[in-house]
C-alpha cells in the first residue's frame, strides 16, 4: 500500500480500517472508523482535502479526488464506493450507495439514503435529493428509494464491507 504525505499533509486513519496491499492514499485524507480502501483504488488528497466518515468502503479500481483550491470531497457514513467508481470534488451524504462505473462530478450533492445506480454519470453542480434512486447518462432521478431497498443494499453492502477487511486483516 501507499500511505504518503503530501506538502505536509499526511492521512489520518480511523480504528480498524483495512487498506490493501495495492491501494494508494495520499495528502489531506481523513477517514473515520471501519473503513476499507480495497485493491487499485486511489484516495488522493493532493490538491484539496479528502473526509471520510465511519464505515465508508471504497472497492476495487474506484478513485476519489477533487479539484485544486476548489472542490474537496466530503463522504458520510455507511456509504459504499462501487468498484472502478470516480468520485470527485463533491459531497456525499450518510448511507449512499454509489453503483459500480459510476461518475460523480465536481460540486455534486448526494443526499442521504440515495443509490447512484451502476454507470450514472452525474454532471457537475447536480443535487440529488434524499431517498432517490438516480441512473443514466447524464444521471436523472428514475424513483424514490424503498425502505426494503435501502436496507437490502446501501446497509447490507456496507456492512458486508466491514465483514470482508476482517477476512484481510
Amino acid at each position: 500500500m501507499i500511505i504518503r504525505t503530501i506538502n505536509g499533509k499526511a492521512p489520518q486513519l480511523g480504528n480498524n480500517c483495512f487498506i490493501a496491499e495495492n491501494a494508494t492514499v495520499v495528502g489531506e485524507v481523513s477517514m473515520g472508523d471501519d473503513c476499507s480502501i480495497w485493491f487499485n483504488a486511489v484516495v488522493r488528497g493532493d490538491v484539496h482535502f479528502i473526509r471520510m466518515g465511519d464505515k465508508v468502503n471504497v472497492q476495487d479500481g474506484a478513485v476519489i479526488h477533487c479539484t485544486y483550491q476548489k472542490s474537496p470531497t466530503t463522504i458520510g457514513n455507511n456509504v459504499s464506493i462501487g468498484h472502478n467508481a470516480i468520485v470527485h470534488g463533491c459531497t456525499i451524504k450518510d448511507n449512499v450507495l454509489v453503483g459500480m462505473g459510476s461518475i460523480i462530478m465536481d460540486d455534486c450533492i448526494v443526499e442521504s439514503n440515495s443509490i447512484i445506480a451502476a454507470g450514472a454519470v452525474v454532471t457537475k453542480g447536480t443535487h440529488i435529493p434524499e431517498g432517490s434512486v438516480f441512473a443514466g447518462m447524464p444521471a436523472k432521478k428514475i424513483k424514490d428509494i424503498s425502505p426494503e431497498l435501502s436496507a437490502g443494499e446501501i446497509d447490507k453492502i456496507a456492512n458486508n464491507y466491514v465483514k470482508y477487511s476482517g477476512w484481510f486483516r
